[in-house]
């Protein structure tokens, strides 16, 4: 994952930059991941099960609050305000996963939710905030080729070749329109015909998760360690990406829950306890793919800045994968007593 000797001009080139587009990187990847994460969160959204939209948006806040005004405030870090933003969705079930069944199944849906929903978050704000200038006729063409994929959903056509040509065209006026190409992977997942979702979902996992993911991540790891990085690493941007993922995740997570619980507004998911919850949340301060992206974004033409978050987002990870763990770990031999 880190590339010392890779040039800066070879390393925006395996990035997809684009020429003429300001900050924002255009990319398939990232969109193809954003189709599957919403086939998904719209096959498992069943009335009554628990969501996390309301504990994403606590979290978010959390995070947002312990980056942005306290540790940078007044420096050029703020454009880096969204990397503590995502939740890595792979990692965070993976080290769930190998617990096996000492972590409740319900608790593994609700980081489902929650990382698919922080991950779209992502996406949104990349979109209004790191994208390039707006070019108003790609957004027209945008919303007739939308409106055209409504109808098809409305007269519940099963998904084609139709959707597919559509698809890429939605993607193609995105990627010109000003706006991050991301974004056309959610529109086109929600007029996706809900009879194809089951079928698309299973389709689009191996591809997705063995090929796409993997590809979008080593893109955007690319690391250039040098003295210059090192000597950069001890800043606040530094620390407000590790205190925003490992500390402002599980304080957000579990301080919403909490909140929503005591006015009965919301239950725990079956079978989860306040233990389960803490090191659910620690777990979800696993950032990497969309957080290293926006990383990317956020710091594109400055000198080591980008590798110093991108390295920063790097190490939250991995104590926040290691501190899950063992919480969780020690969760469960507590219960169990």
């Amino acid at each position: 994952m880190a590339h010392p000797h890779l040039r800066p001009a070879d390393r925006d080139a395996a990035k997809g930059q684009r020429a003429g587009n300001g900050p924002a990187r255009q990319g398939g990847d990232g969109c193809a991941e954003s189709v599957c994460e919403e086939v998904f969160l719209r096959r498992k959204s069943e009335p009554g099960e628990p969501a996390g939209t309301g504990f994403a948006n606590g979290d978010d806040m959390m995070r947002f609050l312990l980056f942005m005004p306290q540790i940078n405030r007044g420096t050029d870090n703020m454009n880096g305000w969204a990397i503590p933003m995502a939740t890595d969705i792979a990692f965070t079930l993976g080290v769930a996963s190998l617990l096996g069944k000492k972590v409740p199944v319900s608790l593994k849906i609700f980081l489902t939710a929650l990382a698919i929903i922080d991950d779209l978050g992502a996406i949104m704000v990349i979109a209004l905030f790191y994208g390039g200038h707006l070019k108003w006729i790609y957004l027209v063409f945008a919303a007739l080729i939308l409106a055209i994929m409504f109808i098809l959903q409305r007269q519940k056509k099963s998904f084609g070749m139709i959707h597919i040509i559509l698809g890429l065209l939605l993607w193609y006026t995105m990627f010109n329109s000003g706006i991050h190409a991301t974004v056309a992977g959610v529109i086109f997942a929600f007029v996706i015909p809900a009879n194809s979702l089951e079928r698309l979902e299973a389709k689009l996992h191996l591809p997705v998760y063995f090929f796409i993911i993997p590809v979008f991540a080593l893109a955007n790891t690319a690391i250039t360690i040098s003295k210059d990085t090192i000597e950069s690493f001890n800043s606040t941007l530094t620390w407000g990406i590790i205190a925003g993922l490992c500390i402002g995740k599980p304080l957000g997570i579990c301080g919403t829950v909490y909140y929503l619980v005591k006015k009965r507004w919301a239950k725990l998911p079956h079978g989860v306890s306040w233990q389960h919850l803490i090191g659910g949340g620690i777990l979800a301060g696993i950032g990497f793919t969309m957080s290293i992206f926006i990383a990317v974004l956020a710091f594109d033409n400055t000198v080591h800045k980008d590798d110093v978050a991108k390295l920063s987002v790097l190490i939250a990870s991995f104590i926040s994968m290691l501190a899950g763990y063992l919480w969780l770990k020690k969760a469960a031999k507590a219960i169990h007593i």
